[in-house]
């Protein structure tokens, strides 16, 4: 991040052209910044209180994990559908689990790792070493997953454990920020720990793909895969990697989306995989690979669900509208960024001639 700064505001004879994720990252940034002050000014209400932003993240801790997941394998140029799915089956398993086995908030964990793992490992084996086209692969892997959901339980299940509930009901106040009530009583603005959780994601993968190794080589494989088999890179293994990893952070979705809603449901998660691409692609990440930032995915779902509080606040309360808004904004972010990324090639290619 400190590097986008000194490139923006540096002293020009010092300053170096910004790398595609860092540009796209700094548009997202600013887009969703712009947005929210421009809510803030023409609406007011809600989009003032200090709790109703926080709630972007409280209602949306599961997506940004699920969604970090899909950058990190569309960085490689794959895709994965199958994370609706799994959160869905994750769920319901978990909630199963508890009522019925006696299990707990650690049983629930190992569970939604444990499938999570196992989606990852089966579907970056056929995709990295089977070569059979990712699409296909977690295409079949969201029906088995839905379908596993109604089979491990046909109807909804809510989860009961008394330690569950407590970790599901445990919010934390943030110093400073709130509102007054009309009666004038101070209402501490808060986030779950669901949040927290979705915050070490982000800043773990961030620090991986800057400074590891594989991080890098995530990044090689997707821009080009010749040249990274040319520079001695494993590129099966890093796309088997970039699977299993999805797969986990799958697995940890889940466990947030159970933290936010406490209930096993066939219908959880419906259509996440698909918000979660449209997040990548507006937090910069391209679908052909090579370029993307989980930060940049972070603030792709908060652009992505204030545009829609902005419709329901504009009145258009009907979920159809939020969904054609969230195709246009879609297509205008793949629009800019192939703008964008064309005029960018053109000048590095003139400055190089």
């Amino acid at each position: 991040m400190a590097n986008i700064f000194t490139n923006l505001f540096g002293k020009k004879e010092n300053r170096q052209p910004l790398s595609n994720t860092a540009l796209l990252l700094t548009i997202t940034i600013c887009t969703f910044v712009g947005m929210y002050l421009l809510a803030m000014i023409i609406w007011g209400g809600g989009f003032l209180n200090p709790q109703q932003f926080l709630d972007l993240f409280n209602n949306n801790s599961y997506l940004i994990v699920a969604a970090c997941g899909l950058t990190i394998v569309m960085i490689t140029g794959g895709i994965d559908i199958s994370v609706g799915g799994s959160i869905a089956l994750i769920t319901m398993a978990s909630v199963v689990f508890m009522e019925d086995h006696n299990g707990g908030i650690f049983s629930s964990i190992v569970i939604s790792l444990g499938i999570g793992l196992l989606m990852g490992l089966v579907q970056g084996y056929l995709v990295s070493f089977l070569k059979i086209q990712p699409f296909i692969v977690t295409l079949a892997g969201m029906f088995f997953t839905r379908g596993m959901t109604t089979i491990v339980s046909k109807v909804p299940r809510t989860a009961n454990n008394e330690l569950f509930l407590e970790l599901k009901d445990f919010y934390i106040d943030i110093p400073f920020l709130g509102s007054y009530a009309r009666n004038g009583n101070w209402i501490p603005a808060s986030i779950e720990v669901g949040v927290v959780i979705a915050l070490l994601v982000v800043i773990l993968l961030w620090a991986m793909l800057k400074w590891t190794r594989f991080g890098r080589n995530l990044y090689a494989v997707g821009g080009n895969t010749e040249s990274a088999l040319m520079l001695g890179i494993n590129v099966r293994r890093t796309q088997f990697f970039a699977y299993i990893l999805c797969g986990l952070l799958a697995g940890i979705a889940g466990f947030c989306y159970l933290l936010h809603t406490g209930a096993g449901n066939a219908s959880n998660a419906t259509a996440a995989e698909m918000q979660a691409i449209a997040s990548s692609i507006i937090g910069g990440t391209l679908l052909s690979g090579g370029v993307g930032s989980v930060v940049g995915t972070m603030f792709g779902v908060m652009s992505l669900k204030t545009i829609n509080n902005i419709v329901v606040a504009s009145g258009l309360r009907e979920p159809y509208w939020q969904s054609i808004t969230t195709g246009l904004m879609l297509a205008f972010f793949i629009l800019l960024q192939s703008v964008i990324l064309s005029q960018r090639k053109k000048k590095l290619g003139n400055m190089a001639g």
